[in-house]
């Protein structure tokens, strides 16, 4: 398999655009499937879960075993690899420990100017759904990286839903990591007839207030067409990622790290971005004995990615013109390849995790460092930022002004409210209420 190779110095600007561009499945398409579904699971509720998991997972179920069940959580516990156990528990560690250093103070309260004292008290939302996809597997990693940093934010109501498998069972991981986590509501609702469960409730699945965690393009539809009933967060795309090498680098380090996001399935984006051509080529001469180390379908994905136009070789004529190019992708993952990586951090605008050094790969970052690895997707770290503990939470404004306070805001407040024309706003500050609250001391 030929690896793609673009050359900045001899590209139009078009053709630079269209290296900037995503997989992007036309979820519209996918909303006129989608909606009788939704309609189905409102109207029919259990049983609708049941018929589609049967048609669409081609699992056993039925309306009465949509949820987990105690001996499940006890078959898993006894079944599952104890060596995966203890990935999982130090997994979890380190995610609890980054999200509860990132949980932000309860309430913070200065005063402003004499008088007056203002500020924002955070507090947790009621309740959250989380996605949990197994389309191309099992992903108990995904299950910590959602259920956690709600359960540290203080959510009391925290669900999962998955799809089951073709035994009609849960992955035993995904419910060893829930229970880890002390979530017990675990549901077999995948795909968009598990977004309209959590949007309207059933009989088993209850309503939610907000529902995060990527999913394929009937999630991503489904959550579209439910977004007027519940909160459905940042939306996530296919995997992506960006390798940022200097010539320091070491082309074949940076082509194990490009596989990494490479192999998550043939829609994903993976670039090595370098001004060195040694540190290219190296890497090109590198990553066909890395395909031959891994399975067939996860090196097929990587091949079809890094050979085909989302992914491969940028060579960039500076380091000025790569670091630009990182910055318009805004990529999901940013790994630095250098001898002295944090001198490109300050310039590096727009990412959604940025993962500094030889010794941080992607893997890291995903599994066990603890950074949240529920990322913005699709150029959306423009302005979106990682799943983490304030998304599970909301913040409520909070004032108090004393009589020593007053006076000059609603002199300023009477004056803007008379120009806006509110009459019932600038009433309630003019010498009306003056009058009233000197009758009240």
């Amino acid at each position: 398999m030929t690896i793609s190779f673009h050359d900045l110095s001899r590209m139009t600007g078009a053709a630079r655009d269209a290296l900037l561009k995503r997989t992007e499945a036309d979820i519209s398409s996918f909303e006129v499937k989608v909606r009788p579904i939704i309609e189905a699971v409102r109207s029919e509720g259990d049983e609708a879960l049941a018929r589609f998991a049967r048609e669409f997972d081609k699992s056993p179920v039925d309306a009465g075993s949509i949820a987990a069940t105690e001996a499940d959580f006890a078959r898993a516990e006894k079944t599952l690899d104890p060596k995966v156990r203890e990935a999982l528990a130090f997994m979890a560690r380190s995610i609890r420990k980054f999200h509860e250093d990132q949980k932000p103070e309860e309430m913070w309260f200065h005063e402003i100017q004499p008088g007056v004292f203002a500020g924002d008290r955070t507090t947790a939302i009621p309740s959250v759904a989380c996605y949990i996809p197994r389309g191309k597997g099992a992903f108990p990693s995904s299950v910590l990286m959602q259920t956690t940093p709600a359960k540290v934010a203080g959510v009391k109501d925290i669900v999962i839903i998955t799809p089951p498998g073709p035994d009609g069972k849960i992955d035993d991981a995904t419910l060893v990591a829930a229970r880890m986590v002390g979530v017990e509501k675990v549901f077999k609702a995948g795909g968009a007839q598990g977004i309209a469960a959590v949007a309207y409730g059933t009989r088993t699945v209850p309503k939610c207030s907000k529902v995060v965690g990527p999913g394929s393009p009937w999630v991503g539809a489904a959550k579209r067409l439910v977004s007027h009933v519940i909160d459905v967060g940042t939306p996530a795309g296919p995997s992506e990622l960006i390798v940022l090498a200097d010539d320091t680098a070491d082309g074949r380090l940076a082509a194990l790290d490009l596989i990494i996001e490479s192999e998550h399935g043939p829609d994903s984006s993976a670039f090595l971005v370098t001004w060195s051509r040694k540190v290219a080529e190296d890497a090109i001469a590198a990553i066909p004995d890395f395909w031959k180390q891994m399975g067939a379908q996860r090196a097929g994905y990587s091949a079809t990615v890094l050979g085909g136009p989302m992914g491969g070789i940028v060579l960039a004529r500076d380091e000025a013109e790569a670091i630009a190019f990182c910055n318009d992708y805004a990529p999901e993952h940013l790994g630095v390849h250098s001898d002295e990586p944090f001198q490109y951090l300050g310039r590096l605008e727009h990412a959604g995790e940025i993962l500094l050094g030889r010794h941080t790969p992607p893997t890291l970052g995903n599994f066990t460092i603890g950074v949240n690895h529920v990322l913005p997707t699709s150029g959306w770290a423009k302005t979106g930022s990682p799943l983490t503990v304030h998304d599970f939470m909301k913040r409520t404004s909070v004032a108090y002004v004393t009589a020593k306070g007053y006076p000059e805001l609603a002199r300023h407040a009477e004056v803007i409210a008379t120009y806006e024309g509110f009459d019932g706003h600038a009433n309630a500050v003019s010498e009306t209420r003056a009058r009233l609250l000197r009758r009240n001391r």
